[in-house]
């Protein structure tokens, strides 16, 4: 595999992984606030959707054409992060399969030193390359889908990217509460730092 077929392995990894995420949810739980700014499963595919389709259409002058009311100059602020009433699931989950498709184009159609330009980013840094765009998508995704590890395991205790994980310790529930214990007693009986 060539470096560009690496790096769109690994986008293409994660985006599934988070997409995943959503499997055996309630509406509920996909679109419940489960932190103080109210990060959210469904949001989170919501949002990176949204992102790829710039990143990947507009920096590269290949625009989807799709208009997303939730980018728009007078819209809420963090509409891309939730899921409104209005909104269903499959809408979303087809919005990310519409990103994905129209990111996979970009990136079978562009070299990687591809030049793209990001509007949106300073100007002394927005004269990038899809290589450039590549790994920022690559660490995006991830990064999301590591939120979207924690909020699942607070929803229904499913961790891993997928049932038998081999990066997870093969611990039974009750393994789990017992090296939990263990954890909270050792930051309890941890001294305390600039005192």
């Amino acid at each position: 595999m060539d470096d560009k077929a690496i790096l769109h392995h690994y986008l293409r990894t994660r985006r599934e992984g988070l997409l995943g995420k959503l499997d055996g949810v309630s509406e509920y739980d996909a679109r419940r606030p489960l932190t103080p700014t109210g990060t959210n499963l469904l949001g989170l595919v919501k949002h990176v959707a949204s992102v790829e389709l710039g990143y990947f259409g507009e920096v590269f002058g290949r625009p989807s054409e799709l208009e997303l009311p939730w980018l728009a100059d007078d819209a809420e602020p963090d509409a891309d992060m939730w899921a409104a009433p209005g909104e269903t699931r499959e809408q979303i989950v087809e919005l990310h399969h519409f990103s994905a498709a129209h990111t996979d184009a970009t990136i079978e159609a562009l070299a990687l030193d591809a030049p793209g330009e990001v509007p949106w980013w300073p100007e002394e840094r927005r004269h990038v390359t899809l290589h450039q765009i590549l790994v920022h998508m690559c660490v995006e995704t991830a990064h999301h889908l590591g939120h979207a590890d924690i909020l699942r395991e607070l929803i229904d205790g499913n961790a891993g990217m997928r049932p038998g994980d081999p990066n997870l310790s093969d611990r039974t529930a009750e393994g789990w509460a017992a090296h939990r214990r263990r954890i909270e007693a050792a930051a309890k009986a941890a001294p305390t730092s600039g005192s």
